[in-house]
């Protein structure tokens, strides 16, 4: 999809995306092409719009339905768009040794525990905050995997990989999930 920046002063095109969008998290909003032209195909979303939202159903996007769809448009880009990234709070040249607690082992086991389901290579830590043995052991599995120092500790070299592998283990499972449970057509 494009960036915002470039439907600016191209208010059919703005009024599509934003329905377009509104349709990807409502299965009742019928979804139509940022074309820019105000043909047949968005007069029926719009007329679609208003009428769900208890609007005159004009098949025009007056003021009123324009702040309308303006007002549902946001919160589905929220619901269709990346999740918000993490601003993780870790110092240069900060490591968190065996024993210590921190609020981001928490994060740093919930990763692990994603990748030791995905892979099943690296062992499944405890979820407590504490870099404890288990957190440790599945520490050092992922750093050996990563071709990383053994140390079992929770520096920023190790963290930058969990995060860039991360998000590709949560996906698989995702797709093995999606698998494993039956549509509703096979049921």
């Amino acid at each position: 999809m494009r960036p915002p920046e470039s439907f600016i002063a191209q208010p059919v095109r703005s009024l599509q995306t934003m329905l377009r969008v509104i349709a990807e998290s409502n299965e009742l909003q019928p979804s139509v092409v940022p074309d820019g032209i105000y043909g047949s195909n968005t007069m029926g979303a719009v007329s679609s719009f208003q009428r769900r939202r208890g609007l005159p159903v004009t098949g025009v996007a007056d003021q009123a339905t324009w702040e309308a769809i303006v007002a549902d448009y946001e919160p589905a880009l929220i619901l269709v768009g990346e999740a918000q990234p993490i601003e993780v709070s870790f110092q240069p040249n900060q490591v968190i040794r065996s024993g210590e607690s921190h609020p981001n082992l928490f994060l740093a086991q919930g990763m692990l525990m994603v990748l030791s389901l995905a892979y099943g290579t690296i062992t499944p830590p405890g979820m407590t905050g504490i870099l404890d043995i288990p957190t440790a052991q599945s520490l050092m599995s992922f750093q050996e995997l990563n071709l990383l120092p053994m140390t079992g500790d929770l520096d920023r070299i190790t963290w930058y990989n969990l995060a860039r592998h991360y998000p590709l283990a949560a996906r698989l499972l995702t797709v093995e999930k999606e698998k494993r449970i039956p549509s509703e057509d096979n049921v």
